[in-house]
């Protein structure tokens, strides 16, 4: 079985506006990550997603298909595993 881990994110691009946040909540259901996800005051979207690696790749593979979506950059930092968490939100 693979570890789970737990990464902050940062977008920066065409990520506001676009739908970003409902694409990476249905993604992250559909992978099963737990974490949550919210606009920032500069422009960017920063997410915490907790998985696998694996479903975390796809996570992102699937957030850079979306034709809406133009990520430009993404900050990428391993943090704590959050232990009681049990969905994926969007933050307000």
């Amino acid at each position: 079985m693979e570890e789970v881990v737990r990464y902050r994110l940062t977008f920066e691009g065409r990520v506001q506006g676009v739908g970003f946040r409902y694409k990476a909540k249905y993604t992250a259901d559909r992978y099963r990550l737990t974490g949550f996800v919210k606009n920032e005051y500069d422009g960017s979207v920063t997410a915490e997603l907790q998985g696998t690696d694996a479903a975390i790749d796809m996570f992102l593979e699937t957030i850079y298909g979306d034709r809406f979506i133009k990520i430009m950059g993404i900050d990428k930092e391993i943090i704590p595993i959050e232990s009681d968490e049990r969905g994926f939100i969007i933050q307000y």
